[in-house]
């Protein structure tokens, strides 16, 4: 039946006569069974006040602000009345409005629709957002007015009580902007991972969201049952706080043990990484448990093709100091195989690195980052037939000699005008592009891309090639439900952020990834923490200077004595000395007569991070080796390249060499050793025998042999609380994690391993003949079986 047009959003009081005349109520509850009729309701988070439309049964329900100018259609199905959204008030039902047919379809309809200047807004995502508390800004209104920009990157925190009205405000704002010529787009917000524990930033221990184990911790679980049940918990929340994209999983194969984001994978063994990988989308792309979307779904977006773990030497590609990926052992295929798993992503985000052999030639002809890597573009689309969007990494359409450029990854199209690298970047088949909040350079890539059409160059015109991206971006909108419903009430909002159920399933999955490397009888049930006194004690860390400011000092306990304080019964800590700039002058470790166990935290050496440039001292022109040990490392063995596989081509033709050879490493957290050392020299000093307890928290694999000989036990911690390492120490959870990376013997094998093989480093071995290699973990009986 043609559906009935029902005057409202612009005038509520009109709405309500109306509804109520076609049988609807908005003060009483709706019947959820078939035959009922849908009713409204009045939202507001005290800043903007939207309308709530409960259609009958399993009828999709929908929201608009008080002032959108959206109105109401209705049909009957199967003797229900329930309710559409005309968007753009002509009064008719279009394709793209109706949510009984596929996203597909509804996408392709509304694209069609749409402008070139339309269309290079949904392209566009935003930069960090991290301020929601400051609501709407000017800055914000302009592009979502000016450029049409509706990707959003949320960076912020979790707080409901400040994300929610931001949320809604944006949402409320976009409506406005539709008219006539401009069909209502709402806002995609997304999100970096923000659910580990222990990890600092928005991903830290606190009430607001449920914590998790990092990547690799879900991977030390070799149970993909958590990561699927962290997917549908974490993505409930995401929704919760609106977030409909996730930009996540991240799973580049860790091939690399020194490389700087091994901590966000799942580890370096394809299958394991690809199981995981599947579950992970399964969980967020589907919605109450089911694989279907709906309202708790969130597309994802795996990251970063090809791979983006074979950094030679471990350097990070977010600078140029890292901006070659190595593939000496000619195993890309590998690293693919991750992504094949899980193809239906919504999403692929590609990576910085430009792609070199063993022989420092191109992977295939070109030399740039995979964003203008045709042959790198042309395996995911066309060999690997990916449908879904495909977004660049954040600053990859800036050049390092561009006016004005900070984060900028245009690695080997620096010598391309702005313009000239959309035209390259959308001809390898991209559809977004990471950290761009104005289209102006953008639609100068479209007028350039038209003329290259009317020259012949290229097959399909600006137009066509737009409209492409935009249906494949849109789907995202619509898959999510989007356009049904883009408000968030915070009631509802409050009742699913850091539930009961999901807090406790978070904190299960934490104590699932703690690995046992080492136990001398220490660790073992039925023990009461409560009668214990411990030690802990003190380091710190120098910092590492990044493109973020100069290195930053920190200082404090190696564990978090609020949390032992409320399970053992004394926590003892060192006496430290600080002078004027809060730098320790002393540090010294108490009496220990009384105490019956040592815990020593120990982060993984510290190398820098993303945006450090580490490995390359600008001054002086030196690089230098990562290090997967805290005392310093000098790269003068057999094993360590002379003359590097990648290196800049210079301008007489010949090749940059970027060797540490004879260089040594810069570890800003070496103290984390000394306070082992101190922790063992306080025990000997005590004359008792007090069992120490190295706990690992690792980021990366770590060399054992600077301390393994004096832990009684080794525990690992891949991005949990301190509090779940406690209940493991202390038998409240039988270990049951397994090392998802190796652990190796020395630096040379380091040395000696492929930059993109997994599994090829001699693992460390310890004093009762355990290997500490990939799968490795004991429990109270020993040894875990495969």
């Amino acid at each position: 039946m043609k559906p009935m047009h029902i005057k409202g959003a612009a005038a509520f009081a009109g709405l309500t006569l109306a509804i109520s005349l076609a049988g609807c109520s908005t003060d009483e509850p709706g019947s959820t069974e078939a035959g009922g009729s849908y009713t409204t309701s009045e939202v507001s988070d005290g800043d903007t006040t939207f309308t709530v439309v409960d259609n009958p049964g399993d009828y999709p329900d929908l929201s608009y602000g008080s002032e959108s100018g959206v109105t109401l259609l209705e049909e009957e199905i199967d003797g229900s009345t329930v309710a559409f959204k005309d968007m753009n008030a002509n009064g008719e039902l279009d394709t793209w409005e109706d949510w009984r047919l596929a996203s597909t379809e509804r996408a392709a309809d509304i694209a069609g629709q749409m402008s070139i200047e339309q269309i290079a807004g949904l392209m566009l995502f935003s930069s960090h957002e991290r301020s929601p508390g400051d609501g709407l800004t000017d800055a914000q209104k302009t592009y979502l007015s000016e450029s049409n920009l509706r990707a959003v990157l949320n960076a912020a925190g979790s707080d409901a009580g400040t994300t929610v009205p931001w949320v809604n405000a944006m949402q409320a704002y976009v409506e406005t902007l539709a008219t006539e010529d401009t069909p209502y787009v709402p806002v995609n917000f997304a999100s970096d991972p923000r659910s580990t524990a222990g990890s600092g930033g928005y991903n830290a221990d606190g009430a607001d969201i449920s914590r998790w184990p990092s990547n690799l911790g879900l991977a030390a679980t070799f149970d993909p049952a958590y990561t699927l049940q962290f997917g549908q918990m974490a993505s409930a929340e995401y929704r919760a706080l609106g977030i409909t994209t996730a930009l996540s999983p991240q799973i580049d194969l860790a091939t690399e043990p020194r490389w700087l984001r091994v901590g966000g994978t799942f580890g370096e063994d394809s299958d394991l990484a690809a199981e995981l990988t599947a579950a992970y989308v399964s969980g967020f792309q589907g919605s109450d448990g089911a694989a279907d979307w709906g309202t708790e779904s969130v597309n994802a977006m795996i990251k970063h093709w090809p791979g983006d773990g074979p950094g030679e030497g471990g350097r990070e590609s977010h600078t140029e100091v890292g901006k070659y990926g190595v593939y000496p052992g000619g195993n890309l295929d590998e690293h693919i195989k991750v992504f094949q798993a899980a193809l239906d992503s919504a999403a692929v985000m590609t990576s910085y690195s430009i792609s070199l052999d063993g022989d420092g030639q191109p992977l295939f002809e070109d030399r740039m980052g995979t964003a203008y890597d045709t042959g790198l573009m042309s395996i995911l689309r066309d060999d690997n037939a990916f449908g879904g969007v495909v977004v660049t990494d954040w600053g990859v359409m800036t050049g390092k000699n561009d006016e004005g450029a900070f984060i900028a990854t245009a690695h080997g199209a620096e010598d391309l005008a702005p313009a000239e690298r959309y035209v390259e970047v959308l001809g390898t088949g991209h559809d977004m592009f990471g950290g761009v909040n104005d289209a102006t350079i953008l639609l100068e890539g479209a007028a350039l891309w038209q003329e290259k059409f009317e020259a012949g160059e290229l097959d399909v015109d600006a137009e066509t090639r737009f409209q492409e991206s935009g249906a494949r971006i849109l789907k995202m909108f619509f898959d999510a439900g989007l356009y049904e419903s883009a408000f968030l009430d915070p009631e509802e909002s409050a009742s699913v952020l850091a539930s009961d159920d999901k807090v406790q399933a978070g904190y299960d999955a934490q104590l699932a990834s703690i690995v046992m490397l080492k136990n001398d009888g220490v660790i073992a049930e039925g023990v009461d923490p409560s009668e214990l006194t411990v030690y802990i004690p003190q380091s710190e860390d120098n910092g590492v200077a990044s493109l973020f400011g100069p290195a930053t000092y920190s200082q404090g306990p190696t564990m978090d004595l609020d949390a032992a304080a409320e399970i053992f019964g004394t926590v003892v800590t060192d006496e430290v000395v600080l002078n004027d700039e809060g730098v320790a002058t002393s540090i010294t470790a108490p009496d220990l007569t009384d105490v019956d166990l040592v815990l020593v935290g120990m982060d993984s050496p510290n190398n820098g991070d993303n945006f450090s440039g580490a490995g390359h001292d600008v001054e002086t022109g030196e690089w230098y080796p990562f290090s997967l040990q805290y005392r310093p490392y000098t790269a003068d063995g057999d094993n360590v390249r002379k003359v590097s596989i990648a290196g800049d081509i210079l301008e007489d033709g010949t090749q940059e060499n970027r060797s540490y050879f004879g260089n040594t490493s810069r570890i800003s957290n070496e103290a984390d050793l000394d306070a082992f050392e101190r922790a063992v020299a306080a025990v000997e000093a005590s004359g008792s025998d007090i069992p120490v307890v190295a706990v690992l928290k690792a980021v990366n694999p770590i060399i054992p042999a600077e301390f393994e000989a004096d832990a009684d036990a080794i525990l690992v911690s891949f991005g949990t609380s301190d509090k779940a390492v406690y209940d493991v120490a202390t038998g409240a959870y039988e270990p049951s994690g397994r090392l998802p990376i190796q652990f190796p013997a020395n630096m040379d094998t380091v040395e000696a391993q492929l930059e993109d093989v997994a599994k090829d480093m001699t693992p460390y071995t310890d004093a009762a003949g355990n290997a500490y290699d990939f799968g490795f973990g004991l429990n109270w009986s020993g040894v875990i079986a495969d």
